[in-house]
């Protein structure tokens, strides 16, 4: 499965095997993409950042979408996780045992995923940000769309941790996770 295999699940309204978390991690690979070409037709004139720095920012801003595309897959698959871990039989006491810890194994595996998507979707964000007023004031429509997508995906990302942190049980796990959802949250 690749990113658009993920795509075309997003867009299923039959299908119940990918949601949010992939959803916000696209979006922030589409701010990339955005704001990355912001970057770069902000070089023939010095709005305020220089060109070499509109070229450094578009790099990140490729590298970041790769790896946004690959957190697209990995939030698809952490919720499988988790939806197999219920699967779990739970007939005798050694299954019960054995099904809870597989969920709270799960729900680190379906935490991680969207965390992991949210920092780099917060990252694009502060870029977008830090080009607002000091890039091409033509494509200014473009830069907020990206901006704006990085923060729906940040914060999507945020609000899948939020919804499988109930499912955690290791409390050093849940203190990242949760320190996370404070630090990365944008209003």
């Amino acid at each position: 499965m690749d990113y658009k295999d993920v795509l075309e699940l997003i867009l299923d309204t039959d299908d119940v095997t990918v949601g949010g978390g992939s959803a916000s991690a696209l979006a922030g690979a589409k701010a990339c993409g955005l704001i990355g070409m912001v970057c770069k037709l902000s070089t023939k004139k010095d709005f305020g950042i220089p060109a070499e720095r509109q070229l450094e920012l578009a790099k990140e801003l490729e590298e970041i979408r790769q790896k946004l595309l690959v957190g697209i897959v990995d939030d698809a698959k952490a919720y499988g996780v988790i939806r197999d871990a219920y699967k779990l039989p739970k007939e005798t006491e050694i299954e019960k045992e054995a099904r809870k810890q597989a969920i709270a194994n799960a729900g680190v595996v379906g935490a991680t995923a969207p965390m992991e998507n949210a920092k780099l979707c917060k990252r694009v964000y502060d870029i977008g940000r830090e080009l607002d007023g000091k890039s091409n004031p033509n494509c200014y429509s473009d830069l907020v769309i990206g901006y704006e997508l990085a923060k729906i995906g940040t914060n999507g990302c945020l609000m899948n941790i939020e919804a499988n942190l109930p499912l955690v049980k290791d409390e050093s796990k849940i203190n990242e996770f949760s320190n996370a959802l404070k630090e990365l949250k944008i209003d």
